[in-house]
């Protein structure tokens, strides 16, 4: 063990030993470069430089000016090295001075926002809301139980604003009596009060399927090349039935439900509102007609934006059209909230224009089948109507008219049963078939159309030739040039000879592909 003792003591002070000659002879090393060296330079320089000439007297300048000028450069760079460590030990150090405060702050924000829901809590324990559980947080708030109106922020601020337009507003309808009019009489006073007030003229054909699309689906469509009036018609519709329809621009950007309803930020703790929402739950607060209007509607895809409210629609129970907005009601959000959801009003029609070119999307057949779709290919010609005023409609006097076409002018059995025949063939020749919906939808069209003023075989041709014919197109027509003439063939024969207008000129449009 003394052996061993005496051996590590030796070793240790020939390490440490070892340590200070390195240090010596660096120090030795940076002498001789900066003293000893530039001395023995200039000596050497002293007795070299007795025999210059001229020329070499210029080469030792030069060289000596770019020996100086590289040595400041490594200085001024040893010194920029050691500037930015010191300022980044500066700032590494601050920021952790600063992440501290931080942490420190959200502490007290945590404490002072428990604080806020405990006395909250109180406060609606007094109101006679739900009581508070142990931490001091309310367990739900009751609307109906409370006693004063809650006066704080509100994360809804634009349907805030629309509670407080609304607030002891009596929003219930009183048609007059030259208002009490029937469809027939709807539709030409919408052509006159279009063309006298606002300068625009629409067809009575193009006006009857409107009404009538209004009595099958809550969705239309109006297709149709640019500049025929497509996004004029609903805004036309709206000034008609004294209530401004909301003209809702789509962008290219919508990928799914939040681009047109909106979200709530999480980080800001506010529901970013859309224009869309607005309108849907103003009319919440009306009896009258309210027509949302998506502008270019196929520039995203529909399907995508679109998807929930065409479920909602599908459902056969008005009540069941809950529209989630957020996952549980606050105090300050708006009235007609139920648990966070709105109930979407029956007196809403959404009307979506579209075109067909290279910068829109093609609508898919869940859209189509679920729609009514329109379309708008020809200005109408000027009419010379007398000045006709709009009218004061309710939501109830308008489906109660819908409801009175489609008794007095049901289906006859002789179109059921042609339509059933036409069915047959299409199913068999070109595997594409009526399905209920839009059975569903021609019962509820062609009798409207028919109280608008058109005929029941014109109602039907509209429909058909847009519900049902439009699906050939996913065919392979080329291979199908028989079936397209034993077709036509069928429909005059069944329907009376060119009785079908607008499917004989669809079926004409596609042999002029063979």
């Amino acid at each position: 063990m003394v052996e061993f003792a005496r051996y590590y003591i030796n070793f240790i002070r020939d390490f440490f030993a070892n340590i200070g000659k390195f240090f010596k002879a660096l120090f030795e090393a940076f002498a001789d470069l900066l003293f000893n060296g530039v001395v023995e330079f200039f000596q050497k320089f002293s007795a070299a430089s007795g025999s210059f000439t001229l020329l070499d007297w210029v080469m030792a300048f030069v060289v000596l000016v770019i020996n100086l000028a590289f040595l400041v450069f490594v200085v001024l760079k040893l010194w920029q090295l050691i500037t930015k460590y010191i300022k980044f030990s500066k700032k590494e150090f601050e920021k952790e001075e600063l992440l501290e405060e931080i942490t420190f702050l959200n502490t007290k924000t945590i404490e002072l926002i428990d604080e806020k829901n405990k006395i909250l809590a109180l406060q609606i324990q007094k109101l006679g809301g739900a009581a508070a559980d142990e931490s001091g947080k309310p367990i739900s708030y009751d609307r109906e139980n409370k006693k004063e109106e809650y006066l704080g922020p509100s994360r809804f601020v634009k349907l805030i604003q629309v509670d407080k337009e609304y607030d002891n507003t009596v929003t219930a309808i009183h048609m007059k009596d030259e208002d009490m009019i029937n469809l027939r009489e709807l539709v030409s006073r919408f052509i006159n009060f279009s063309a006298s007030k606002l300068g625009l003229f629409y067809d009575r054909k193009i006006i009857s399927a409107f009404f009538a699309g209004m009595a099958t689906s809550k969705t239309m469509i109006l297709e149709g090349i640019s500049g025929t009036g497509k996004t004029s018609l609903p805004y036309a519709m709206g000034k008609f039935f004294s209530h401004d329809s909301s003209i809702i621009a789509v962008q290219p950007s919508w990928r799914d439900r939040a681009e047109m309803i909106g979200y709530l930020n999480e980080f800001t703790k506010k529901f970013n509102e859309t224009d869309f929402l607005k309108s849907i739950y103003e009319a919440t607060y009306r009896d009258d007609i309210c027509i949302v209007v998506l502008d270019e509607m196929n520039l995203a895809r529909v399907e995508y934006y679109f998807a929930e409210l065409l479920s909602l629609l599908e459902m056969p129970d008005p009540d069941a059209w809950l529209i989630d907005i957020v996952p549980d009601n606050q105090p300050g959000d708006p009235k007609n909230f139920k648990n966070g959801k709105i109930l979407l009003p029956q007196n809403v029609w959404f009307i979506g224009t579209a075109n067909k070119d290279d910068s829109t999307f093609t609508i898919t057949d869940k859209v189509y089948d679920r729609a009514t779709p329109i379309e708008i290919n020809a200005k109408a010609a000027y009419i010379d109507a007398p000045q006709t005023d709009g009218v004061t409609f309710s939501y109830d006097y308008l489906n109660d008219l819908f409801r009175v076409a489609n008794k007095d002018n049901a289906l006859s059995l002789k179109a059921l049963e042609n339509l059933e025949k036409l069915d047959q063939f299409i199913t068999k020749n070109m595997k594409v078939t009526f399905g209920n919906r839009i059975m569903k939808q021609i019962r509820a069209f062609v009798p409207v159309y028919v109280a608008c003023g058109g005929s029941e075989y014109e109602g039907l041709d509209y429909m058909v030739a847009r519900k049902i014919f439009r699906k050939f197109e996913s065919l392979n027509l080329p291979f199908l040039q028989n079936e397209i003439n034993d077709l036509s063939a069928l429909l005059d024969r069944l329907f009376g000879k060119n009785a079908f207008v607008e499917c004989q000129a669809y079926l004409s449009n596609i042999k002029k592909q063979f």
